[in-house]
């Protein structure tokens, strides 16, 4: 199955404020192991985040491409692999079919793995955007309640979107799929 997951408030803490460098980027507790998990136990892995940070000037390509490094060596130290990072460098007035809620990163996942639908993937986030994505582009998303996502919980009961399945951490959502799969 393919795994995607947003980056900040799912793999690494986010507080709202912009990320700009590798120095700012920490994982949250126990999401380094749980993509190792997911990828060990034949998972693939991918990475879809929104990084306007760029189209407002605040760090550029190279600067995100050494927090994904960061990411990628402590996911490998751990025994596992991200596959696939895309990223929507975009400001948000900018109006690209990449940037989420819009389905234009994960159909370029889609098309990655080379795959005909991402009916059966899973699109996991903290936010109502990640979560609008997953549902835009055929996902079955999940929500964490690490980074926004307690907020985004919350929200929910007013604006809902349906049935949709909510985890304390991208820890806790690992245990279940990998319970499911091996059901």
């Amino acid at each position: 199955m393919l795994i995607i997951l947003d980056r900040d408030g799912v793999i690494n803490q986010y507080d709202g404020d912009y990320i700009c460098s590798a120095d700012d980027w920490h994982p949250i507790p126990g999401s380094i192991e749980a993509v190792a998990r997911l990828s060990r136990a034949g998972h693939r892995v991918a990475v879809a985040t929104n990084q306007s940070g760029i189209g407002r000037g605040y760090y550029d390509h190279d600067g995100l491409a050494a927090m994904h490094d960061k990411m990628q060596a402590l996911v490998n130290a751990a025994g596992g692999c991200v596959d696939h990072i895309a990223y929507c460098p975009h400001h948000p007035d900018d109006g690209c079919g990449c940037r989420k809620p819009r389905p234009g990163m994960l159909n370029a996942i889609r098309d990655h793995f080379g795959l005909r639908t991402l009916a059966g993937c899973v699109m996991v986030g903290d936010s109502r955007k990640d979560l609008k994505a997953g549902l835009n582009a055929g996902c079955t998303p999940y929500l964490v309640r690490t980074g926004n996502g307690a907020r985004t919980e919350r929200n929910l009961v007013n604006r809902p979107l349906g049935s949709i399945a909510v985890f304390d951490d991208l820890s806790q959502l690992a245990d279940h799929l990998l319970m499911a799969n091996a059901g």
